[in-house]
């Protein structure tokens, strides 16, 4: 194989983010239909007021697992950026991935508009035609969109249910209409406001330069090879290779890194807050300086290695320190899953303390509170597990159908002396479980009560 074709056989890279593009669009329209044990992979339902994860569902008292989740999303993004700079947005974000299907596959393949090559040319729009096909592009996008909005909110609302309340739609307004918003912001944010969004709205862009070091991997040009074309004001010196101070410079001032961009700057000037790490202009000059049997003058890599001639440090200060945080919220995050009841149980006390009966025997009232979390019918025992000579009266047990709660005055009393004191009533605490008869292993909690025992003089 030649030099020349060496350079220009590799798989290019706007080629190689099409495929994570299939791979995460097919991942995040399937997961809402994906189930365990009836409960889906992730969702958070308002309306049932549960998240599920991973095929097991937590209800609203269990929510201590988002901050763990929020915080695992922030410090994964952190570390990639870190790493790899700003691959998020060029490899994996929405907003990057409906501009690409919009520009690239609606207007550019489908319909002409635009060459993938150039996407700083607009096209003229004072032809009909090309007017016409702007028209037939929203509508084809605008059907994305609502799929698209329909997708998000299965993450919501799970399919199952999105589809039955879509057949009663006036019962469902708020549903149909926040779908229609979302999708709504889609045409507009994809068609008319595009790349602004990343350079003027995302936050992101704010705080990636804080997150490099000259280990982080981006889009960078070497100034060693192809010259310096702007000065340290950031303004533009050299407009044509004759113009390049040293006859060794290789930069040919073709532009193409330039016209290809999708946020509109100049790769050449250095790191600039609007770069994405899409990686086009690495695949226009690999092109262009391939044909000239060169490799090419934007690579990724990082600082080190295109200006100090270092290897790039894959395991550095930064990648430890996070790679630690992200262990430890995994792993608290295991650890407080691992701690999910599979009911729910609130033991409350009467407003009255306690009652004697005849030949001593003293009764206290609660009031308990069972809710079954789990996605099919379970019957509920109750039994004390500490204290022998207290008895549970007036519980039956009892079948709970799925999601619902059920309220019970149970009566714990006992007819033997607990304790001998003339001076003031006892509390005692004693361990209440309830668990279902057809799991008791697995579905079963333990609650404590605090039984009151009256002072010897209350006593016949």
């Amino acid at each position: 194989m030649s030099e020349k074709n060496e350079y220009l056989s590799k798989t290019p890279f706007r080629i190689k983010r099409y495929y994570v593009y299939a791979l995460i669009t097919i991942m995040v329209m399937i997961t809402p239909f994906i189930k365990i044990n009836g409960n889906h992979i992730f969702l958070l339902s308002f309306d049932k007021k549960q998240l599920h994860l991973f095929g097991t569902a937590f209800d609203m008292q269990e929510l201590y697992m988002m901050p763990f989740l929020l915080m695992l999303l922030f410090l994964g993004i952190f570390a990639v950026t870190s790493l790899g700079g700003r691959a998020w947005c060029g490899w994996s974000c929405p907003q990057t991935i409906f501009r690409v299907i919009y520009r690239d596959f609606i207007e550019g393949k489908l319909l002409g508009l635009r060459r993938i090559k150039n996407k700083q040319k607009e096209p003229d729009w004072s032809k009909a035609s090309n007017k016409s096909k702007k028209v037939i592009g929203i509508i084809i996008w605008s059907v994305l969109a609502l799929l698209a909005a329909s997708n998000f909110m299965w993450y919501f609302v799970p399919p199952e249910d999105f589809f039955a309340y879509l057949q009663d739609p006036f019962e469902h307004t708020f549903l149909i209409g926040f779908v229609l918003i979302v999708a709504a912001f889609l045409v507009y944010d994809v068609v008319f406001l595009q790349e602004n969004f990343c350079v003027y709205i995302c936050p992101y862009s704010r705080v990636q330069s804080v997150l490099y070091d000259n280990d982080t991997l981006q889009a960078i040009y070497s100034n060693n090879r192809g010259g310096q074309i702007y000065n340290e004001n950031k303004e533009k010196m050299i407009f044509k290779a004759k113009d390049l101070p040293d006859p060794t410079n290789e930069c040919t001032t073709c532009e193409a890194c330039v016209t290809v961009c999708p946020t509109h700057i100049d790769i050449r000037k250095g790191l600039q807050l609007e770069c994405i790490n899409c990686l086009e202009c690495v695949d226009a000059c690999t092109t262009v300086m391939g044909k000239l049997g060169k490799p090419s003058l934007v690579q990724w890599s990082s600082t080190n290695e295109i200006v100090h001639n270092k290897p790039t440090k894959m395991l550095r200060k930064s990648t430890i320190m996070y790679s630690i945080a992200l262990l430890v919220v995994v792993g608290l995050l295991f650890v407080m899953g691992g701690e999910k009841e599979y009911m729910l149980l609130n033991v409350n006390k009467t407003t009255q303390l306690y009652k004697v009966k005849e030949n001593n025997v003293v009764s206290n009232n609660f009031v308990l509170l069972f809710q079954n979390t789990e996605s099919k019918p379970l019957t509920y025992n109750l039994e004390i597990i500490d204290n022998p000579d207290v008895k549970i009266k007036r519980f039956k047990p009892f079948t709970l159908s799925p999601g619902k709660m059920a309220k019970k005055v149970v009566i714990l009393e006992t007819d033997k002396i607990l304790v001998k004191d003339n001076t003031k009533d006892t509390p005692i605490t004693i361990t209440l479980k309830a668990y279902a008869t057809e799991e008791p292993q697995r579905v079963s909690v333990t609650r404590k009560a605090v039984f009151i025992y009256p002072r010897a003089d209350k006593l016949k």
